[in-house]
């Protein structure tokens, strides 16, 4: 079950399951009626996966909060970002391919 590795975080827990978190964490920011973000979601999955253990990913629906998105500058989705004690360390934005992530996590977590 792949898709259990990618929890949903709101503008609620935000602070306390990403920015507080010890492990680096990679927040795609969504929303239903988007067809990138649809398309993104499975390779989301896939990277939840392959670095279990090493990076949290979670997933903010930018309909349901609109307090983190704006706070950190989210005006097109879907949108990637890492963040890595606290801070932003990568930003991706729009569909791209797995390998693009894969970089910007390798760049974070070393």
């Amino acid at each position: 079950m792949a898709g259990l590795a990618v929890a949903e975080v709101n503008d609620t827990n935000f602070e306390q399951e990403v920015l507080q978190s010890d492990q680096p964490v990679l927040v795609d920011f969504w929303a239903a009626w988007c067809g990138p973000c649809k398309a993104l979601a499975p390779i989301v999955d896939e990277v939840a996966s392959e670095y279990s253990g090493k990076l949290k990913v979670m997933k903010m629906d930018v309909d349901r909060n609109q307090a983190t998105p704006m706070r950190y500058g989210i005006r097109g989705i879907p949108a990637l970002l890492l963040f890595k004690g606290g801070k932003v360390a990568d930003q991706i934005v729009g569909y791209v391919p797995k390998d693009t992530i894969a970089r910007s996590i390798a760049r974070v977590i070393g």
